[in-house]
């Protein structure tokens, strides 16, 4: 039986990757390919933490729930009667039956337990349990749902599934001050694109914080960002990420660099002309354009399988054009993603060969080497956070 309460690696196994940057090496093989290691992960790092569930929108109306999961955990999202957005554990405290199949979604004044009637009103409060009425000493005050921390930011939805987790706004820190002046939450949801792909969830965060291999696999993202261009931030929080540059003839990121929508409203400056890949961990990446969103879902399958559900957002002025299209933004970056899965499974591949070895980290990935610090750390116990400061790499 797997363990997935013990730490999955000793620490001298991970002395390697927490060297000073310039010296260290990747993660295990194992933190790749192990069930072990995943079992950990799924406990720890995604019910152990705040995982993006998905967004205020997918919850229209009083009544409307979806059923998602955490780590290993199904939960139960639900619109309560008073607007507000709640999360329960998505089991009937009768015989635990999942209250919704996981992936499904409905629209009830009640949640109701399909397997025994169950009846919950929308707060989680136990309204019906059928021939309980008259059994002596039965509470329905004492089976009410299990509800779980949750929390919106600009319109994306974060569950704790273990209860336990630092305060969000330690857990985003100082990602709030970069992600702020966009204003995700008034953006409208245009495209969506899912895909599935047999690597580790891990390899597709590495490779969405470098551009070290852009020169080769990205010809047109090239055409419209220096792949050499930007910086990292190293400021407080679990997330990772940094800028890069366009250049002086694209607008945005799209095969010609034209938008064919508007700037997000109240952007200036730096911000005008600046692409961010942020990540906060686990599983939230956000690529903020100066006239659209893009996020990145990952839910991992299996040590090398993964899910990414792909969204991308406008300013709803554009989003109101008669005959507007984001097809602009849509096709640049479903091509360039389809580039990323293809090395990202490529890499997987290649950890399968008994010969592979952690290798070095290049100058240029030092966001590559806060990602893994951070994960390295959480293997050993510590809070997913900023790895901190990175030294200069030997040259």
């Amino acid at each position: 039986m797997l363990d997935a309460a013990a730490p999955p690696f000793d620490p001298t196994e991970l002395e390697p990757a927490l060297r000073p940057f310039g010296q260290s090496r990747m993660l295990p093989r194992a933190a790749y390919t192990s069930e072990r290691v995943l079992a950990f992960e799924l406990e720890r790092f995604f019910a152990g933490s705040w995982t993006c569930v998905g967004r205020e929108g997918d919850l229209e109306g009083t009544g409307a729930q979806r059923a998602a999961r955490v780590g290993g955990a199904g939960v139960l999202l639900v619109r309560g009667g008073d607007g507000r957005a709640r999360a329960f554990a998505n089991t009937c405290r009768h015989r635990g039956h999942e209250l919704l199949g996981a992936g499904a979604s409905t629209v009830r004044r009640t949640i109701l337990c399909p397997y025994h009637a169950w009846t919950y009103d929308l707060d989680g409060a136990l309204r019906v349990a059928p021939g309980f009425r008259d059994l002596r000493g039965f509470e329905p005050a004492e089976h009410g749902l299990v509800e779980l921390p949750l929390e919106s930011w600009h319109g994306f939805l974060f569950v704790n599934g273990s209860a336990d987790a630092p305060p969000f706004a330690e857990h985003v820190g100082a990602l709030e001050e970069l992600v702020a002046p966009y204003r995700p939450e008034r953006l409208v949801p245009l495209a969506s694109h899912d895909y599935d792909l047999a690597c580790n969830w891990k390899v597709v965060l590495e490779n969405y914080h470098e551009c070290y291999h852009c020169a080769l696999i990205h010809p047109e993202l090239c055409q419209v960002s220096p792949p050499n261009s930007g910086e990292n931030f190293e400021l407080d929080g679990a997330w990772v990420g940094g800028t890069m540059d366009l250049k002086d003839h694209a607008a945005t990121m799209s095969l010609d660099g034209h938008s064919d929508g508007v700037p997000i409203a109240g952007l200036e400056g730096a911000r005008l002309r600046t692409v961010s890949y942020l990540g906060l961990f686990p599983n939230l990446l956000l690529s903020l354009h100066p006239d659209y969103l893009m996020t990145h879902l990952v839910e991992p399958l299996g040590p090398t399988a993964c899910h990414i559900t792909c969204t991308w957002y406008f300013p709803p002025e554009a989003a109101a054009r008669p005959g507007f299209d984001p097809a602009y933004a849509v096709e640049f970056w479903d091509r360039t993603n389809r580039q990323d899965w293809a090395a990202c499974e490529s890499v997987q591949r290649g950890m399968a060969s008994p010969h592979f070895r952690p290798g070095p980290l290049a100058p240029v990935e030092d966001a590559v080497y806060h990602l893994v610090t951070m994960i390295a750390r959480a293997y050993l116990g510590g809070r997913p956070g900023a790895a901190g400061a990175v030294p200069s790499p030997d040259h």
